[in-house]
């Protein structure tokens, strides 16, 4: 059992076979490739986990994985090693390139349906997905049928997004203040985004792995900071899929150490303003 010691120290260094181990179940539960350089992330996601389940190190940890075929905490690991940090209009040119070129050519190419879908495709808490919504709010197109879905593999942080409250310094970084004075309410110490912002957007799980049939067409998805994590030939599948839940001309924005190139050509690479969106062809 964990004893106070234990708890106030570091846990003991993942041996090679338990990190070998690990970097195959995570890959297998969730996609992403755990380089070897990778132990310092390891050890910072999972060690408040080895403490929860009253162990003494990761290798207890990793041996409690291999005997157990438990959901609860398969969950809890995959959730601790995919869930990444996430701010409000996180990088700003994506979203400033999203007002002035993207918006104004999708208001005119959707003029007749009056219809905007949006896809936030690694949602982790909520803040891109809603970044988009208070946006779209703050253009003046509350009268528009607006759609944004978020996705993401970790159960824990859809909770929280769906929950749409987050604490002071979350609001402090990004946001701009007008957005929080017009679109969240003072919650205790927290702040809880407004029902107008909140019933654009929906959250549910999805591994980006799986077949995607059935979501979309969306206008605009962000998939940001997520294709890094995986293997040339899953971000091929990612890509595919995303792809096919895309309208004609639809946008599709990544992180900026992220490109379709070499991967999926079918995809038209746009700088706009900027910034670099890929527009799928008809």
């Amino acid at each position: 059992m964990t004893t106070e010691a234990t708890a106030g120290r570091g846990l003991r260094e993942i041996s090679n076979e338990n990190y070998v181990f690990l970097q195959k179940w995570v890959h297998q539960a969730s996609g992403i490739v755990l380089d070897d350089g990778k132990k310092y992330l390891v050890d910072a996601r999972l060690s408040p986990i080895v403490r929860e389940e009253g162990l003494d190190s990761l290798d207890d940890l990793c041996n409690l994985l291999r005997a157990t075929r438990g959901a609860a905490l398969e969950g809890k690991v995959v959730d601790a090693i995919t869930t990444n940090e996430t701010l409000f209009f996180r990088d700003v040119a994506p979203f400033d390139a999203l007002r002035s070129v993207v918006l104004p050519e999708l208001l005119e190419r959707n003029a007749a349906t009056r219809t905007l879908r949006f896809w936030s495709a690694a949602a982790s808490s909520g803040q891109e997905a809603y970044s988009i919504a208070m946006m779209l709010l703050d253009m003046g197109l509350s009268s528009w049928k607006i759609e944004i879905c978020g996705t993401d593999i970790s159960e824990q942080v859809l909770e929280r997004a769906r929950a749409g409250r987050y604490l002071q310094i979350e609001v402090n970084r990004g946001l701009p203040a007008k957005f929080l004075v017009r679109y969240f309410d003072r919650a205790g110490l927290d702040w809880q985004i407004k029902p107008e912002v909140r019933r654009l957007v929906r959250f549910e799980k999805r591994d980006l792995r799986d077949d995607l049939r059935g979501l979309g067409p969306y206008d605009v998805v962000f998939c940001r900071n997520v294709l890094i994590y995986f293997d040339i030939e899953t971000k091929k599948k990612i890509l595919a899929g995303i792809r096919g839940c895309m309208s004609p001309n639809a946008y599709l924005s990544l992180g900026a150490a992220e490109t379709t190139f070499g991967l999926d050509e079918r995809f038209l690479r746009r700088p706009l303003n900027g910034a670099v969106f890929y527009q799928r062809g008809e």
